[in-house]
C-alpha cells in the first residue's frame, strides 16, 4: 500500500516508517521542511502546511493517512501558551489531513489518528479498555477529546477511522523512558510516590507493529488502546528499571518535588491508569513485548 504520514519524522513516526518499509509499504511523509532529508527507496518526503505547499498529486494513490502530528506532551512545562500550541497543532494537522484526504480523486480507505490513553481518567482501582465511557477533565484528557473529535470528521465523510490511544512508550533514545531512568542512571532512582499509580507502557516496537496491523486490518475502527497486556504499577515499574539497569532502587521521589519540577505535566507520571488493549487482542495482535523486563532488556541491551 501507499501509506502517508504526518509527524513521519518524530520518534514514533520513523519507527513506523521503518516498519511499513519492512513490510514492503510505501511511504509518503508529509513534512514542513522536506530539504533537509534525502528520498530513499520507499520514502518519499512532501512538504505541507505551508503557503507553497501542494501535496496533492504526491499524494494521489494514497490508501492510508497516519497522522502523528503535534507538538510533543513531553517536552517542556505546561505554561498556558504551550498549551495552546499542544491543541492548535493538532486540531490545524488534523483538519489538513481530512481536507486532503477529501480532494484525492482516488479517495483513499482510512485515517489512523495518533491519541492517547490519558482519554481515560487517573484511577488505581479502575480498568479501561475501549469500551470504557469514563472521560478526563484535566488538560491532557481534554486535549485528547478534542482531537479524536476532530478527526471524526474522517469518520463522518465515510473513511475508516481509527483512533491509537498511545500507553507510555519505552524507547531507549526519546519518549519518557530517558528521563525516568536517568535518577537511576545517577544512582538516586526509587518509587515516584505514591507507587500504586499504574503505568500502562508499551515498547516502541510494537506501537509501529500496532499501527500497521491497523492499517492493513479493514475491520479495525473506532479507539484502539495501544498499551502492553501487563500494564504495572509505577512502584514496580521502579524495581524493574533499576535491576534492569543494574541500579540501586531505594529513594522515593515525593509528589511535590514532581510538581515543583515540572509544573501541571507532573500529571503525567503522578497519575495513572490500567489500560487493556482489548481491540488489538480481540483482533488476534501478538505483541511482541508482553512483559516490562523483556522490553527493557531489549531496549538496553539488544544490538
Amino acid at each position: 500500500m501507499k501509506i502517508a504520514i504526518t509527524g513521519g519524522t518524530g520518534f514514533v513516526g520513523q519507527a513506523v516508517t521503518e516498519e511499513l518499509l519492512d513490510h514492503h509499504h510505501e511511504v509518503v511523509i508529509l513534512t514542513r521542511n522536506p530539504d533537509k532529508y534525502e528520498n530513499r527507496s520507499g520514502v518519499t518526503y512532501v512538504k505541507w502546511l505551508t503557503e507553497d505547499a501542494n501535496p496533492l498529486n504526491e499524494l494521489e494513490g494514497t490508501e492510508v493517512f497516519i497522522n502523528l502530528a503535534g507538538e510533543s506532551i513531553n517536552s517542556g512545562r505546561w505554561t498556558e501558551e504551550r498549551k495552546k500550541r499542544i491543541i492548535n497543532s493538532r486540531i490545524s494537522a488534523t483538519q489538513e489531513v481530512i481536507d486532503l484526504m477529501k480532494k484525492l480523486s482516488d479517495k483513499p480507505s482510512c485515517l489512523i489518528n495518533a491519541s492517547a490513553i490519558g482519554y481515560y481518567p487517573s484511577s488505581t482501582t479502575n480498568t479501561y479498555t475501549e469500551s470504557s465511557t469514563d472521560k478526563a477533565h484535566d488538560f491532557l484528557g481534554e486535549t485528547v477529546q478534542i482531537w479524536e473529535r476532530e478527526a471524526s470528521r474522517a469518520e463522518q465523510s465515510g473513511f475508516r477511522t481509527a483512533y491509537t490511544r498511545f500507553g507510555i512508550i519505552l524507547g531507549k533514545e526519546e519518549g519518557a523512558l530517558p528521563r525516568m531512568a536517568l535518577p537511576y542512571k545517577m544512582f538516586v532512582g526509587g518509587t515516584v510516590l505514591p507507587g500504586n499509580q499504574w503505568m500502562s507502557w508499551v515498547h516502541i516496537a510494537d506501537v509501529a507493529r500496532a499501527i500497521r496491523f491497523t492499517a492493513e486490518t479493514e475491520v479495525v475502527s473506532g479507539p484502539v488502546n495501544v498499551t502492553a497486556p501487563e500494564p504495572v504499577t509505577m512502584k514496580e515499574f521502579g524495581i524493574i528499571l533499576g535491576s534492569v539497569l543494574g541500579r540501586p532502587h531505594w529513594m522515593p521521589v515525593p509528589p511535590f518535588a514532581l510538581k515543583i519540577a515540572m509544573g501541571e505535566m507532573s500529571q503525567l507520571v503522578l497519575e495513572g491508569q490500567k489500560v487493556l488493549p482489548s481491540v488489538l487482542s480481540e483482533q488476534g495482535f501478538q505483541f511482541e513485548y508482553t512483559e516490562l523486563e523483556s522490553a527493557l532488556v531489549n531496549i538496553y541491551y539488544s544490538k
